[in-house]
């Protein structure tokens, strides 16, 4: 628009201004040629037309825009027509653009039919000019004023419905990443308002199959949990009973070879060693159906054993461990599954990251609990898939609505798993 006005107004003075200027002058030019007549007339009757002429010259004075030049008189150079105006700050080209015709005339004077002079008629247009200038300025002006109007218009009209399209976005973004509990403003046209509304009711059936799901996750995680405890309590209770007695019963078989019996002695030796093996091998599988310890030693203490345990079969790993002590606080689904994820972790380090060195972090922050689990071993492939223990890794903290990934940084593999502190209904 500011533009177009400019673009305008000078075109408009490119192809007026020179007729109006023209127009304007015309009358003085007609009083220059009727005193230039008159004095023509007044000289052909005067007794003495030299004396006439010279009073009327006289008369004259110093006037610019008529007045007598006599033959043989220098000729004034003709000023460009681009400064002629002598107000100064009226631009150059201002004056160029307008075209300044020439409406300058001169009319002869006669004494007994010889010429003797001219009437020149040399107006001064700077008035005229100073007034197109003035006019090119207030048309300027009034087309910024008109656009920057339209700007503040079509910026609060664009802001009216950029505004609900932006709260639309934010809130299918919020949506995306889980958040289903703030919902999205209504407002804006009715079309942005009904994707809103709809928006928000699509979050509201998200929230509820989001909870659902939560609700089946933590069903399935303590069926599992029930399921292991009850393999657990069986194999504690019929297996452990069945291991002690022939081990002890080995012990008295043992006892009572003869001395001279080397090879039945070694093959009592050897059922002994296997019976043993076997109380730890059920030991360890009693471990990992159910850590027993929580509940005795507190959930910090009980970590503590898990990786004093793991130090045993790969003596040269470096386990350095930061347990928060606040642990101890939480109990039940929240407790276990702190103890599954580091658990898990450390079984997968030990059985295929071929670390040097494994870094154990659980703290409690203000809103949540975070777990970590970082070794420098040869880390994953970019297309890894989970599996089971990942799998039943991730289950366990979507089920308390918390997170858990999987990264690499700086040249460690980290297990993290964030879950919200409170949010443990079977605890």
């Amino acid at each position: 628009m500011f533009v177009a006005a400019l673009l305008v107004g000078a075109i408009s003075l490119r192809l007026f201004a020179p007729v109006q200027l023209s127009d304007e002058s015309a009358p003085a030019a007609r009083s220059a040629k009727v005193v230039a007549d008159a004095l023509n007339r007044a000289l052909r009757t005067a007794a003495n037309p030299q004396v006439t002429l010279d009073a009327f010259a006289q008369a004259l004075g110093t006037s610019e825009a008529i007045r007598f030049q006599p033959d043989g008189a220098s000729q004034p150079l003709q000023q460009p027509a681009d400064v002629r105006t002598p107000i100064g700050w009226v631009p150059r080209w201002f004056v160029s653009l307008l075209t300044i015709p020439d409406v300058g005339a001169s009319f002869p004077v006669q004494i007994e039919g010889k010429q003797v002079g001219e009437i020149i008629f040399s107006p001064d247009l700077s008035a005229d000019i100073f007034e197109k200038w003035i006019g090119f300025v207030a048309i300027t002006f009034s087309a910024v004023a008109l656009t920057l109007l339209t700007a503040a218009i079509a910026y609060v009209n664009a802001g009216a419905v950029l505004r609900p399209v932006q709260d639309l976005g934010a809130g299918l973004t919020r949506m995306r990443g889980g958040d289903y509990e703030q919902l999205i403003s209504p407002s804006g046209p009715p079309e942005i308002r009904q994707s809103a509304e709809e928006a928000n009711e699509l979050a509201r059936t998200l929230s509820r199959l989001s909870q659902d799901n939560r609700s089946l996750l933590r069903r399935i995680v303590s069926l599992q949990d029930d399921e292991r405890r009850d393999m657990a309590r069986e194999l504690h209770d019929e297996l452990g009973p069945l291991l002690f007695g022939i081990r002890a019963k080995t012990v008295a078989l043992h006892e009572a070879i003869p001395q001279d019996n080397a090879q039945l002695a070694a093959s009592a030796d050897g059922i002994l060693q296997s019976v043993e093996a076997l109380q730890q091998a059920n030991r360890r599988i009693l471990d990992r159906l159910r850590p027993l310890y929580i509940q005795e030693l507190g959930l910090e203490r009980s970590i503590e054993t898990l990786l004093q345990y793991a130090r045993a079969p790969a003596p040269g790993l470096k386990l350095v461990s930061r347990i928060d002590g606040r642990l101890n606080a939480i109990e039940g689904l929240l407790s276990q599954t702190v103890y599954r994820v580091i658990q898990e972790s450390i079984t997968n380090v030990l059985r295929h990251a071929r670390a040097d060195s494994v870094t154990v972090e659980a703290s409690m922050k203000a809103t949540e609990l975070v777990v970590e689990v970082s070794d420098d071993g040869i880390g994953f492939p970019k297309d890894c898939v989970f599996g089971r223990g990942l799998t039943g890794m991730q289950e366990r903290a979507r089920a308390l609505s918390g997170t858990l990934e999987l990264v690499r940084e700086d040249g460690r593999t980290i297990v993290r798993c964030r879950l919200p502190v409170g949010d443990d209904p079977l605890g």
